[in-house]
């Protein structure tokens, strides 16, 4: 018989997974969370469960904050089971289920004054986020963008925001004026010096209402940078089938994700932390080496499978890497033009990093999609790909397959496939950059001319020379062809 999760059928789910070892009713509030999807809830509610499972920590709960509308749904599906999450981990050759309760409520979109107030408590000692790369208000280079009308709409109505950091900065102000100390601000999403570009949006839109205030917050606040893996697919109605047939668990929102973790963090938390150290997290003076690797090697993986994948019409990630082009291709690139300019990294081989990531991408269980990867790519690209480009070109290293990704990019926002089957777009700017990948089959340059994007790279006579020449192939060859000409080192005019 099917479990419907909730506090009261725990004993029952028990029989198919691992429950709690502590009562969650005992534990009580101390971090505020913005963006409670899949990744937060495998990972940084992961590392919390892991912690109170050992008896410790039970003061660091978990409250949720709602800010966009889909969070409303989310809230509503939690609450319903006792903000319980039944955890799904799958390695190619096993599979677990674990229900976790770290997450003691959601404060839903539009309850401003009670996040407010929440945000301004005195046991709220960390404010964490994973809102995604695209929701920290910052151009290609990383600096924060005053000119955002979601920025520009805070500052004009500061006392009633609509933004994560509007509403942070709220919160803040409160406890400033109630002589309560403020809170560490933690990211957790894959931005390169995740902490610092916190910091810089962060005082950047205090500053356009109230300078001694963002000035208060340079001295007083913590932003720790941090380092975090975890690959966590969306939740369909696959996962939540699977979930029933294999493990008896009805959850309204279960999370599926690889047995892989990973936490590095700067140890910066003046009000206190969990004690995560003893649960397999990375305390670190230097975040940046293994950042770095993580955004360029496998980040940037990702990247360079999810395009011709969609070309040529593959759905899942595992099935991308059983193609011989496809996996061909990132194996080249990496190790011919990525991995060679990634800097070292403290008691780390780079080789056997990329291959656990290759054994990570071939998982089958995992489900995850070519088209979760191909999306939100205008956010993604300037941090995950061009940096590598920019880099090579910098020392003055040729860019022949890394130009070929972001051809492929180009190829993609076409809008079909080789095949001629529609492709569905997943990112803000989608508009403008098909608009523009379209005249790019006559024009290459049409397609880098955005400088929020491209930055100085789309300037550099040799990329946009083999830029042009990879996308003339991709469209007069197809994806296949230019594949066989990049790995037989043929790609070249």
């Amino acid at each position: 018989m099917t479990v419907k999760l909730s506090l009261a059928t725990l004993d029952q789910a028990k029989a198919t997974a691992a429950i709690p070892a502590y009562d969650p009713k005992t534990l009580s509030h101390g971090i505020v969370h913005f963006g409670v999807g899949n990744f937060h809830r495998a990972h940084q509610a992961i590392y919390l469960d892991d912690l109170f499972n050992t008896g410790k920590g039970h003061d660091w709960a978990i409250t949720g904050a709602g800010v966009m509308p889909s969070d409303a749904a989310m809230r509503e599906k939690l609450k319903a089971q006792d903000f319980l999450t039944t955890v799904v981990e799958q390695d190619n050759n096993k599979t677990g289920a674990r229900v976790t309760a770290p997450m003691i409520d959601i404060i839903a979109p539009g309850e401003t004054a009670a996040l407010i107030e929440k945000l301004a408590d005195p046991a709220t000692r960390i404010v964490s986020m994973t809102i995604t790369e695209g929701g920290y208000f910052i151009d290609a280079a990383g600096h924060f963008n005053p000119a955002h009308p979601a920025m520009v709409e805070d500052a004009k109505n500061p006392t009633a925001p609509k933004t994560v950091f509007g509403l942070i900065l709220a919160g803040l102000k409160v406890r400033k004026e109630r002589g309560i100390a403020p809170f560490t601000i933690m990211s957790c999403d894959n931005i390169p010096g995740n902490g610092e570009v916190t910091e810089s949006t962060v005082i950047g839109l205090a500053k356009l209402s109230d300078a001694d205030f963002a000035h208060w917050i340079h001295e007083n606040v913590a932003f720790p940078n941090s380092m975090v893996d975890r690959i966590t697919p969306a939740t369909g109605q696959r996962e939540i089938d699977i979930l029933r047939q294999d493990f008896n668990i009805d959850d309204n929102w279960p999370v599926f994700c690889e047995e892989f973790k990973q936490w590095v963090m700067e140890d910066k938390f003046p009000l206190g932390r969990p004690a995560l150290e003893e649960v397999g997290v990375q305390f670190v003076p230097d975040v940046a080496p293994y950042e770095l690797m993580k955004l360029r090697i496998l980040n940037g993986g990702h990247a360079t499978i999810a395009y011709p994948s969609e070309l040529l019409d593959i759905h899942f990630v595992h099935e991308a890497m059983e193609h011989p082009l496809i996996r061909a291709f990132l194996a080249k690139l990496e190790k011919e033009e990525i991995i060679p300019i990634v800097p070292p990294v403290p008691d780390t081989s780079l080789d056997a990093y990329f291959d656990l990531i290759e054994h990570r991408f071939l998982n089958p269980k995992i489900g995850d999609t070519i088209p979760r990867l191909a999306q939100d790519g205008s956010n993604r690209q300037p941090k995950f790909i061009l940096p590598s480009t920019r880099d090579r070109l910098d020392q003055g290293l040729d860019i022949v397959g890394l130009s070929l990704v972001s051809a492929l990019w180009c190829r993609y926002f076409a809008g079909t496939s080789d095949s001629g089957r529609k492709i569905a777009f997943n990112d803000t700017s989608a508009e403008k950059l098909q608009a523009a990948a379209i005249k790019a089959k006559e024009d290459p340059d049409a397609f880098l001319v955005f400088d929020e994007i491209f930055g100085e790279v789309s300037g550099n006579e040799l990329f946009r020379k083999r830029f042009a020449h990879a996308l003339k192939t991709l469209w007069t060859e197809g994806t296949a062809k230019t594949l066989e000409l990049y790995l037989a080192d043929e790609l070249v005019k």
